[in-house]
């Protein structure tokens, strides 16, 4: 079934995208023990959906041991990856999944505080979703006492984040919550055991904390029989680019790129970004891969590519990116983007020695293993795999100065 909203795609599917019916899923939370819950989703396997991939039960399961007299639920919200908008969708049609979400891992761990981390450039959500919190405490779905279960208090609060790509890294994210500038702290420790003002936090994506609802009513291993092996479930894909659908499609792992691609009406496109600007990108050769923590992991993000599109245009807007929102606190990111963009910019011009060229690659390796956070880990998995994939265009077709960043070739 295919859904068209402000010309659109929404592909649904049987989870994320599924019916459900308001509180039901907190109704079953407290009819079971924390231990059987936790229990639950160990069993389905859900790994967290904003990239990073580590499993949902284990964070949890870390935080409902950590002894303390307060510890908080953090929604992820900060939807900053270039050609991602699943989180958004799910925000605006389905924010029902992820508040009772954050209410079920409340009670599991022993939480009483949930707090949204909504991006900036989304706060025109704001007052619609402070509406739906509100109509949450009229049902006792928030507040002291949930649904009749003595002691079991727990509420949401909305803050906005300020625009910075870092604070989706979540112990940025903490330190901007907290009043800080967003950068990443060394970890251990983990925010599961010191987190928020210093105490035991869990901090899940959007659109993992969506997933328990169902996966509370449907079992867990309901759950784990989706998908593959090692990538259970479904996942949202946001589709966009050189595409006749673009849009948010619900899928499940395993799905390949040509398969994907022939949903979307895009069967002559020449490259597949996967995962957003810190992803890779996948030649024509390699479509037959698949979506999954086995062979392609994602966040979500899919930009399409056609046959006109210049790749080092993509690269160079990428790497542009990545040197703007760089926080500069460690040194191989803060000066490792730098350098990538400077060879760009000399591909660019044919001012270049595939010498160097290859220099910048080892660069980008080194920036890959020992910069602080995400952001730097993977700001030249781009670098890398456009010029590995595209290096017959990039470097053996005649270039002109000045063409913008994406645009198409004449």
């Amino acid at each position: 079934m295919e859904i068209l909203k402000e010309s659109k795609t929404i592909r649904t599917g049987p989870v994320l995208f599924s019916h459900y019916t308001r509180g039901e899923g907190v109704k079953k939370a407290i009819q079971l023990s924390r231990e059987d819950i936790l229990l639950e989703v160990k069993e389905s396997k859900l790994k967290g959906r904003g990239g990073a991939g580590f499993p949902a039960a284990t964070k949890w399961m870390i935080a409902a041991a950590a002894q303390s007299d307060e510890k908080y639920i953090i929604c992820n919200a900060d939807e900053g990856e270039p050609g991602t908008f699943k989180d958004r969708v799910l925000l605006m049609e389905y924010p029902e999944l992820i508040f009772e979400g954050m209410v079920i891992a409340g009670y599991t761990i022993g939480a009483s505080k949930g707090i949204v981390y909504l991006r900036g450039e989304y706060e025109y959500m704001l007052a619609s979703l402070e509406d739906y919190l509100y109509v949450m405490r009229q049902d006792n779905l928030l507040g002291k006492n949930i649904l009749g279960k003595d002691d079991f208090n727990f509420d949401i609060s909305i803050r906005l984040g300020s625009g910075a790509y870092v604070c989706g890294e979540e112990t940025a994210l903490i330190e901007s919550l907290e009043g800080n500038r967003g950068e990443a702290r060394n970890r251990p420790p983990y925010p599961a055991n010191t987190g928020f003002n210093g105490n035991p936090t869990v901090v899940n994506n959007v659109e993992t904390l969506a997933s328990i609802p169902h996966i509370l009513i449907k079992g867990g291993e309901w759950y784990s029989k989706r998908g593959t092996d090692k990538s259970t479930g479904s996942k949202l894909f946001s589709v966009s680019g050189d595409c006749e659908k673009p849009g948010v499609y619900e899928l499940p792992w395993g799905t390949s790129i040509s398969e994907l691609l022939s949903m979307v009406g895009a069967e002559n496109a020449k490259a597949v970004q996967v995962g957003g600007a810190s992803g890779i990108c996948i030649p024509k050769g390699q479509f037959n891969r698949k979506l999954g923590y086995e062979d392609l992991p994602t966040g979500g993000s899919i930009m399409v590519f056609g046959e006109n599109r210049d790749m080092l245009a993509v690269l160079k807007n990428f790497m542009e990116f990545f040197t703007e929102e760089s926080c500069g606190q460690c040194t191989p990111c803060r000066i490792g983007n730098v350098k990538l963009l400077e060879g760009v910019e000399m591909i660019e011009k044919g001012n270049y020695t595939f010498k160097y060229i290859n220099t910048l690659k080892e660069l980008g390796q080194t920036m890959q293993l020992a910069s602080k956070c995400g952001l730097g880990q993977s700001s030249p998995n781009s670098f890398i795999s456009i010029l590995d994939n595209f290096k017959d265009e990039i470097f053996h077709s005649n270039r002109s100065n000045g063409r913008s960043n994406g645009r198409r070739k004449n």
